[in-house]
């Protein structure tokens, strides 16, 4: 964080500026309806606001904190791990990718966030290093070798489709913050809930980690957490009010497909992504050969 030097100036103009914490809605219809109209236009750090932060706490004790705007548009007060990047450093960026979904998917496909080369060019996964798209190929998901442009063609071709918990984007996953990564899990559950997929793949293990954290309202424990389909009861996406009720989709947990990362070997993520694919397959099949639809 950049430390500024107060003047009685900037004390002035501190006092009469305040943010103040919002929280995102559980309510479900009104997170759907923020979901289907645009979110409002993201608030800035300002000067007085570092300043304030800066006065309040103690140098050697201080928290490296800011407060940013998360994907909604709500303030955040957000701890900066190492490597975190304010919105502000890649507000230059034109984000172009856009979710490729449609109603009654076999499955939807959730990622971090846009990387560069992803939101400048704007199809998924778009980096060299990436292997989503190899991954979804050697497990089944798809029957042959896409191209990260045809990533909009996902619904139509393979009844698959593509989001992200967080849509703004950085260099690498590093660069977001918990905060933000937990207030997209209500966003998500909304567009899980209104395109209704057999499954919901993660992938990534700091996804679940944050829709586990939201859900659960506690951090994941190490004996808690495993690749491959959850337990029934964590099923994403389900309604339950008035007459309108549905169980939520099936939730699958892969790898990360990121090149950045470390600790798995191809092989190893392949295996994992195995798990998805053979039931992919298997319900593509199904649905030809009942002739059952596959969009809305």
């Amino acid at each position: 964080m950049e430390h500024l030097t107060s003047t009685k100036q900037d004390t002035n103009s501190r006092n009469n500026h305040s943010h103040q914490q919002e929280k995102p809605s559980s309510n479900f219809k009104g997170t759907l309806d923020r979901y289907l109209c645009n979110t409002p236009p993201r608030k800035h750090t300002t000067r007085a606001s570092v300043q304030e932060n800066n006065k309040t706490t103690p140098t050697s004790k201080r928290k490296r904190e800011s407060t940013d705007t998360g994907n909604t548009g709500n303030t955040l007060t957000v701890k900066k791990l190492k490597g975190y990047a304010p919105p502000s450093k890649y507000a230059h960026l034109v984000n172009s990718l856009t979710d490729s979904l449609a109603p009654n998917l076999l499955c939807i496909f959730v990622g971090l966030n846009p990387g560069i080369r992803t939101a400048t060019t704007g199809h998924a996964y778009n980096h060299p290093s990436n292997l989503f798209w190899k991954l979804l190929y050697k497990s089944g998901c798809t029957p042959r070798l896409c191209r990260a442009e045809e990533d909009g063609d996902m619904p139509q071709l393979y009844q698959l489709g593509l989001t992200n918990i967080v849509s703004r984007p950085t260099k690498d996953g590093s660069e977001l913050s918990k905060e933000e990564m937990d207030q997209g899990v209500a966003i998500l559950e909304a567009k899980i809930a209104l395109q209704r997929p057999e499954a919901v793949a993660i992938v990534g293990k700091s996804i679940w980690e944050s829709i586990w954290r939201v859900k659960h309202g506690k951090s994941i424990k190490k004996d808690q957490f495993k690749y491959g389909w959850q337990d029934d009861v964590e099923r994403i996406g389900v309604v339950a009010e008035g007459n309108e009720q549905w169980p939520g989709a099936r939730l699958f947990v892969a790898t990360t497909t990121s090149g950045l990362a470390a600790g798995m070997r191809p092989h190893e993520k392949e295996e994992i992504w195995k798990g998805l694919g053979v039931w992919v397959a298997e319900r593509r099949a199904e649905r030809a050969h009942n002739g059952e639809e596959t969009t809305g």
